[in-house]
């Protein structure tokens, strides 16, 4: 049995829409993409046996795996991948892996060529195409229908039952493709409190948890359990909506970005498991810009600022909760610390759920984001949404940084589309919404007989692949 961080009566099985970790956890048990990231954070092969495009990038060949089959029993085919592609690249109403897709697919063009081949056409090139068809968001499934009363997919488990804010079920697969499950059953149970999560661990009711709190390992490991820590691109960030006062003054944005302390937040919030932040997403991207000068905590510049921005005793409310993780609570009450040097007062307000209908709403707030190439993730986070932009927080929305993106996308040599991801970082670092202060190692939890889990750069608990894992 798994402990999922959060979770709420908002929870869903729907393989194109998950948002918190017990969501996730719940997806990539049950469904696969056609692509995996692998633990060290490479492209490897899954429902597709292969992907490559053309040499202008336009036109893409994906031969399907042979042998595959849905947990209702039936053959996957270069069909149900073009609809499951169809259904979250939907140009009205893209998901959460669609938004890239939704804007570069000439739907009229591409085609599915047997059971085994699809044919993918872009408008324009895009040198990483393979990247986006790997992501935990994009599962396919039969005909591109999900059925939230029968969830199917081709996962090593399959759907037994489900209790949003509770708990769900899972049956070992017997004709998985890949490697068998070792257990018969997975079962993942939600937890709104950290400590209860713990002590359920301890006791020996569970015997997994995703991102354990970093005060708790050595709690942990005094008591026989183990963790498992592992470097990242994860973050935790400050989000700033410009489009909203305080924020849609850049001096405020700057001023923010100039009150947190990173390493304190570091050393306390992270209790040390972490890199430094720079303001950035993509760390683990090659083309992330190290030159940048890294900003520091500077009080004084701060207030001025402010000052001409004329937000001299500003007040501010700040929203978190427990399900976006520990840290994230941690780090807002540091936060309000922090700001009281700048003479900033921040109400810290603590919501349960975080992830309700005001989620992408709250002008200053936090979020929790898992590693991504910094293409995909400034497309999916800052773009707006009918340009793919499903969950920008920030309510950002430049079109010269959106340019450069779109443009790096587009760009097949290596070194060009670095120089231009750098433009398009410099234009974040100087006047985005996001207060990025750390990339958190992964630090997950598990019982003394469990046996099996692998590190992950991508997703806690080596991406939740549970049927690697046996309990002795």
């Amino acid at each position: 049995m798994h402990g999922a961080t959060g979770g709420s009566s908002k929870d869903l099985l729907d393989p194109h829409a998950p948002v918190t970790a017990a969501d996730i956890a719940r997806v990539n048990n049950l469904y696969e993409p056609l692509l995996f990231w692998n633990n060290n954070y490479e492209l490897e092969p899954a429902l597709a046996e292969s992907v490559e495009g053309s040499k202008d990038a336009k036109t893409w060949m994906i031969k399907m795996r042979q042998g595959v089959t849905f947990h209702n029993g039936k053959t996957v085919t270069a069909d149900d991948a073009w609809k499951s592609i169809q259904r979250v690249a939907n140009p009205k109403a893209p998901l959460s892996a669609g938004g890239q897709l939704s804007t570069i697919l000439d739907f009229d063009k591409s085609k599915v060529v047997d059971d085994t081949t699809l044919q993918l056409v872009l408008k324009n090139p895009y040198a990483l195409l393979d990247s986006l068809l790997a992501e935990y968001t994009l599962g396919i499934i039969p005909g591109g229908e999900f059925d939230p009363a029968n969830p199917v997919g081709t996962g090593a488990f399959a759907y037994k039952s489900f209790e949003p804010g509770k708990s769900s079920t899972f049956t070992k697969y017997a004709d998985y493709w890949g490697d068998a499950a070792f257990v018969d059953e997975l079962q993942i149970q939600d937890f709104a409190d950290d400590s209860a999560r713990v002590n359920a661990l301890q006791s020996g009711q569970i015997h997994t948890v995703d991102n354990l709190p970093y005060n708790l390992v050595d709690t942990l490991k005094g008591a026989g359990g183990g963790t498992l820590i592992t470097d990242t691109g994860a973050w935790v960030p400050f989000t700033m909506r410009v489009d909203q006062a305080p924020f849609s003054d850049v001096k405020v944005r700057q001023a923010f970005r100039l009150i947190v302390d990173r390493q304190q937040m570091i050393d306390q919030a992270l209790s040390g498991y972490g890199a430094l932040g720079n303001d950035l997403y993509g760390f683990v991207d090659p083309a992330y810009d190290h030159d940048l000068p890294q900003r520091e905590q500077d009080l004084d510049q701060a207030k001025s600022l402010l000052a001409s921005a004329g937000q001299d005793g500003l007040q501010v409310e700040l929203f978190t909760g427990d399900d976006i993780g520990s840290v994230a609570t941690a780090a807002a009450n540091l936060f309000a610390e922090q700001a009281k040097g700048a003479g900033v007062d921040v109400k810290v307000t603590k919501k349960s759920p975080f992830y309700d209908d005001q989620y992408l709403q709250y002008t200053f707030a936090q979020d929790f984001w898992n590693t991504r190439l910094y293409i995909p993730q400034a497309v999916v986070g800052t773009f707006p949404p009918d340009q793919g932009g499903t969950y920008n927080e920030t309510h950002w929305d430049n079109e010269e940084h959106r340019n450069l993106v779109n443009q790096a996308a587009q760009t097949l040599d290596e070194a060009a589309r670095t120089d231009l991801i750098h433009q398009a970082q410099k234009i974040e670092y100087d006047e985005g919404g996001l207060i990025i202060w750390g990339f958190r190692k992964q630090v997950d939890g598990f019982g003394p007989n469990v046996k099996g889990l692998e590190g992950s750069k991508y997703l806690p608990l080596g991406s939740y692949k549970f049927n690697k894992v046996s309990v002795q």
